[in-house]
């Protein structure tokens, strides 16, 4: 134990060195923190005017298709209206046609009826006929538009005769369809 020299006590000068020491890191580490932070901050703000004009462009380019789609549309649309007005006159003639020749047919029947049933029957047949035929001609005369508001008054006024009409032709319709197989 002579050999070991006795610890030399810590002069003033190396304690305040090494007090100096880690406050030196200290400053070190929060200027290197703060850098990374400014960093990060300057790298979200670049991130986020790159994605505003990605945003603003991709808005532009989806506005133009859209408003492309949408006039897209409105020339289908039209073409449909169209098709379907052109449609419904045709419909609408074929239909008062066969109403007329429904109408000449029961007139034409109308002798027959007489000799086989009497006049007052045959008086009856030539009245329906009559009707009949004003009818198509009714229908003849008025355009599609004016039949279809026709057809909503007569729902309005009278619904459950309208449902009860709309149920027999359905049923009618589906007898022609299923017979036709």
């Amino acid at each position: 134990m002579a050999d070991t020299a006795p610890a030399k006590p810590k002069t003033r000068k190396s304690a305040s060195k090494d007090e100096a020491a880690p406050a030196d890191h200290k400053t070190e580490a929060k200027a290197k923190f703060t850098r990374a932070l400014e960093e990060a901050k300057a790298g979200v703000t670049e991130l986020s005017k790159e994605a505003q004009d990605r945003a603003r462009a991709l808005g532009s380019k989806l506005e133009g298709r859209s408003k492309g789609l949408q006039d897209d549309a409105k020339v289908y649309g039209e073409q449909a209206r169209t098709k379907a007005t052109e449609l419904a006159a045709q419909g609408k003639n074929k239909a008062s046609d066969a109403i007329a020749s429904l109408g000449g047919l029961v007139s034409e029947a109308a002798p027959t009826i007489d000799e086989k049933l009497g006049e007052k029957y045959g008086d009856y047949a030539r009245s329906a006929a009559r009707q009949i035929q004003e009818t198509a001609a009714k229908i003849d005369s008025k355009s599609v538009e004016e039949i279809g508001e026709d057809a909503k008054e007569f729902v309005r006024k009278s619904p459950g005769l309208a449902m009860g009409i709309a149920a027999v032709a359905g049923f009618m319709l589906s007898r022609v369809f299923r017979s036709k197989r």
